[in-house]
């Protein structure tokens, strides 16, 4: 009968560690959100941000993980294909004509609100 308490520990613990379910941001949570790198906030800026803070473009709001945990269930290397390529009404590098592959998956990190 000891093992009952153990389970229950582990079942415990196990549950404190899942994340706690997202909650949907309003443009305005979004728009406020910022790279905490320089450099990617800057190409965020210039790039990415007109699209992904207003909820009329169609596009994925930044930081909301509501909008963002389908794409992300579907791998980084997808969300980085499309990127590259253009998805739907994005167009092809997002804009960004300098990025690079790393530059792209931080970015996608970011709006995915996988960067911390």
């Amino acid at each position: 009968m000891r093992a009952a308490p153990l389970l229950c520990a582990a079942f415990l613990l196990a549950a404190c560690q899942q994340e706690p379910p997202a909650t949907p941001l309003t443009p305005e949570q979004s728009d406020a959100l910022r790279p905490a790198d320089a450099r990617i906030a800057g190409i965020y800026e210039q790039s990415c941000k007109s699209c992904h803070t207003v909820r009329d473009t169609g596009a994925p709001l930044a930081g909301d993980r509501t909008q963002w945990n389908p794409r992300w269930a579907k791998g980084e290397d997808r969300l980085l294909k499309n990127t590259i390529a253009g998805f739907n009404g994005m167009p092809a590098g997002g804009q960004c004509f300098a990025c690079t592959p790393d530059d792209y998956k931080a970015l996608i990190r970011f709006m995915a609100g996988r960067d911390k």
